[in-house]
């Protein structure tokens, strides 16, 4: 299945900005660490917003849940780095209620065991 209306996702920059890639978040600075040594920064931060909308563009959806905000849709995918290697990452959207955008909620990386996991 492919993520509905997936031609109108899209990704919050301050998602990326102040979770994916802060070092200081809380709960973001684990995966920014991994990010950041994959060559995703604030300076390229189109790569990644850009990768992220090709896995839900062009991949399928691998689970949807039903929560009392939405469908959130898991999505594994590529993603190319700005060094031209593709590793493989967990994505997770949300259709919201009366929308038709599904927005970005998190990514983190599949260890090469199939094992998904947050590198810390």
């Amino acid at each position: 299945m492919q993520l509905p209306n997936r031609e109108n996702a899209y990704v919050p920059l301050q998602k990326l900005s102040d979770y994916l890639l802060s070092e200081t978040h809380a709960v973001g600075k684990s995966k920014a660490r991994y990010f950041r040594s994959l060559g995703f920064h604030e300076e390229n931060i189109s790569l990644l917003e850009q990768g992220l909308l090709a896995i839900a563009r062009t991949d399928t959806v691998r689970e949807a849940i039903s929560t009392s905000y939405g469908t959130k849709y898991v999505m594994d995918g590529g993603l190319k780095t700005p060094d031209g290697v593709i590793v493989s990452i967990r994505t997770i959207w949300i259709s919201e209620y009366q929308t038709d955008a599904p927005r970005f909620v998190t990514a983190y990386p599949i260890r090469a065991t199939g094992v998904e996991g947050v590198l810390l």
